[in-house]
């Protein structure tokens, strides 16, 4: 660590360089604000975010070339190709539970693609069916301020996302339309364990005034809270059209989900993201089959595709007593996530693990997955020059990216937890090579 951080290079420079060299911090705060609270009805959230949640975001960006964020996109698209072949479907499934089987229609929204980045290329390290901080990373988006002269164009770019709001509601639109066609749509709930205390509250409210700005009735509410009675999921007395649904049990087994689930199976709610998307994509085991190109040829995915995903999807194998001495000997290069974990819960890096932990992965249902380090991103902490890491989140809806975030961090995983830390937006800049 230095205390005087060197002064950033011009462009042209590459990604690489600007994430070494580049100590501004670009939040402006008060434009943060004047995001956070376009509502009058939202005024104080910055205030509570920032100070219950003073690691969410990063005073910095992330830098990326316009190669690598192409890269990116193909992968993602490459991905929901293969995983609507048939053959693919029906092994994901297979394995699924009952609730994950019906075809309702709804893609499922706020879909999360991340990615650790190298010079190879974007490396796939999991798939999210309702990833978090979308509307977040909308706002700190807009709250940059350009570092130096040269890079404006960068950040102007990345603040005018004038559009994208609309296309967030209009994704839930499209939900609507796949499964009711066009009978009128009234209200959405937006349903969380203990919504209040969730990390993320904050980016409820926010969906609920961009659903409440399109004139529909939106609420927050504890999947208790919900009644099926008479063929209707109920909620204050009152039917329920939709469901944004944030929790973790991805296939509704809680108590407490069961209103919600028997009216999942009903087709009387549209709900999104759902049971069939987890089971589709973010099935860890799906990182299996998506690293296998044999499989996918057999399954009829194209040279184009399975190219792709040849590059961009690390080698990953299930966790089995078989291979528990194969796969020991091998930790060290190896990442050991379980098959329905999330927010990179219960993960480990092998050459971290101890015993205990490993006989805990050999009892549980885990994948090993091929290590792939993270970039870094040095950052200016309190006037120290310190060395963090990141990943990149792709936020995509039918296999399109609908914005790049990045997660700023130390220690083995992603924690909100870390001076200098937290959502940082992504700036894409012309590759020095190309210009």
């Amino acid at each position: 660590m230095t205390t005087h951080p060197p002064e950033p290079a011009l462009s042209p420079i590459s990604a690489e360089a600007l994430n070494r060299d580049c100590f501004c911090r670009t939040l402006d705060t008060a434009r943060l604000r004047q995001q956070l609270e376009s509502d009058p009805s939202l005024q104080g959230l910055t205030d509570t975010v920032l100070t219950t949640r003073p690691h969410l975001f990063s005073n910095g960006v992330v830098f990326i070339s316009k190669p690598m964020q192409a890269q990116i996109g193909a992968a993602v698209a490459a991905i929901e190709c293969v995983a609507a072949l048939p053959g693919y479907q029906a092994q994901a499934l297979m394995r699924a539970a009952p609730v994950a089987q019906h075809p309702w229609g709804p893609l499922g929204v706020c879909m999360g693609y991340d990615f650790h980045i190298s010079q190879q290329g974007p490396h796939l390290i999991e798939i999210n069916t309702n990833a978090g901080g979308l509307l977040l990373n909308v706002a700190l988006a807009r709250a940059q301020q350009a570092c130096c002269e040269e890079l404006d164009p960068a950040f102007g770019a990345s603040a005018r996302q004038s559009n994208l709001a609309q296309s967030i509601f209009d994704m839930f639109a499209n939900e609507w339309r796949l499964q009711r066609g066009n009978l009128p749509w009234q209200n959405v709930l937006i349903v969380d364990s203990d919504p209040q205390n969730q990390y993320l509250s904050a980016e409820f409210e926010l969906f609920r005034q961009l659903f409440a700005q399109h004139g529909l009735q939106a609420h927050v509410a504890d999947p208790s809270e919900l009644v099926w009675h008479g063929g209707q999921l109920l909620y204050q007395g009152q039917s329920v059209n939709m469901v944004y649904n944030r929790l973790t049990d991805f296939y509704l087994q809680e108590p407490a989900h069961q209103a919600l689930r028997l009216a999942y199976n009903a087709g009387a709610v549209v709900l999104t993201p759902h049971p069939r998307a987890h089971a589709l994509l973010a099935d860890k085991r799906n990182l299996i089959v998506l690293s296998q190109d044999a499989l996918l040829a057999a399954w009829g995915a194209n040279a184009a595709d399975r190219k792709i995903l040849a590059a961009s999807v690390p080698s990953t194998r299930l966790v089995t007593a078989e291979r528990a001495d194969e796969l020991w000997a091998q930790r060290r290069k190896l990442f050991f996530k379980p098959v329905a974990g999330y927010g990179a819960k219960a993960a480990y890096r092998g050459d971290k693990l101890t015993r205990r932990v490993w006989g805990e992965i050999l009892a549980g249902d885990f994948v090993a997955q091929t290590l792939v380090p993270p970039s870094e991103r040095m950052m200016d902490v309190d006037g120290v020059a310190t060395d963090l890491k990141f990943d990149l989140r792709a936020y995509t809806y039918g296999g399109q990216v609908q914005l790049l975030a990045a997660r700023i961090y130390s220690g083995q995983t992603t924690n909100f937890r870390t001076p200098g830390g937290g959502f940082a937006p992504v700036i894409v800049v012309p590759d020095p090579e190309t210009t």
